[in-house]
């Protein structure tokens, strides 16, 4: 086996291995998320392989997301993962057009200066106040994404905690202030949970996880949040458009990318 855990050419192309992977596959086919799959060892027995045979394949689902391990438990079906677009679309309104409930728990809310980071970011003085505000999102419940979100405190007065709690931050903004997202630049990247967040998040510590930095602006160009989303690895997979543009070269369609991370 490689050093990354990838099971070399031969292994890939080895009969009993490519058998018993597909085994595996029509077997989870028929169970639902979270359902246990058997042992290693009944996996062995049962394709008449050797456990190893049976761990690389399974190894190799693991890494491509259909099955997860739980350390002291065993193997599980993996929820199916949410197709994430980078878009200006808001959580609530994904969650929603997918069938979803989405909700909202706001874990903080406070106002106090920028600062010289995120002043720089937003467009505003070091001592204009902003609103900080972290919240916790849930579709049908379940904890998916943990948020930070920094807004400038100008361009919500009046705003408060609860105003926040199930509602698109997005739509809250058009809706009270006549303010609209038109542009939206992300840079994502993965990482993994810390503890604090994965006792949020319902993961143990460590998790995969992907970190979306957000920046969104209104049609004048103006800074109107500073976002750090941290979406859970085991649901989550982004999707970028790719296009051919008029010189024939293709690319992938995004909205931007922040040279300058926040936070």
């Amino acid at each position: 086996m490689h050093e990354d855990g990838t099971p070399p050419a031969a292994e890939r192309g080895n009969p009993k291995y490519a058998r018993v992977r597909e085994a595996i596959l029509g077997l989870i086919a028929d169970l639902h998320a979270g359902a246990p799959i058997p042992a290693e060892r009944s996996l062995a027995e049962r394709f008449e392989v050797s456990r190893l045979t049976v761990r690389r394949a399974v190894d190799e689902l693991v890494r491509d997301g259909l099955l997860i391990r739980r350390q002291g438990s065993g193997t599980y079906v993996a929820e199916a993962k949410i197709a994430q677009p980078l878009s200006t679309t808001s959580f609530t309104e994904d969650m929603r057009r997918r069938g979803l409930v989405p909700s909202s728990r706001v874990l903080s809310f406070g106002h106090g200066p920028a600062g010289a980071r995120t002043a720089r970011h937003l467009g505003l003085s070091p001592t204009d106040e902003v609103i900080e505000l972290v919240r916790l999102r849930l579709a049908d419940g379940e904890p998916m994404a943990l948020e930070t979100v920094v807004l400038p405190a100008a361009l919500v007065p009046g705003l408060v905690a609860s105003d926040l709690e199930d509602r698109s931050l997005y739509a809250l903004l058009d809706e009270r202030y006549g303010v609209q997202v038109v542009a939206v630049q992300q840079v994502i990247e993965p990482t993994v949970t810390s503890e604090e967040e994965s006792a949020h998040l319902q993961q143990p510590i460590h998790a995969p996880a992907l970190l979306v930095r957000t920046t969104a602006r209104d049609a004048d160009g103006r800074t109107l949040e500073a976002a750090r989303s941290l979406f859970r690895g085991d649901r989550y997979a982004i999707v970028a458009d790719v296009q051919s543009g008029r010189d024939g070269q293709q690319g992938v369609e995004l909205s931007g990318v922040v040279t300058a991370s926040w936070p």
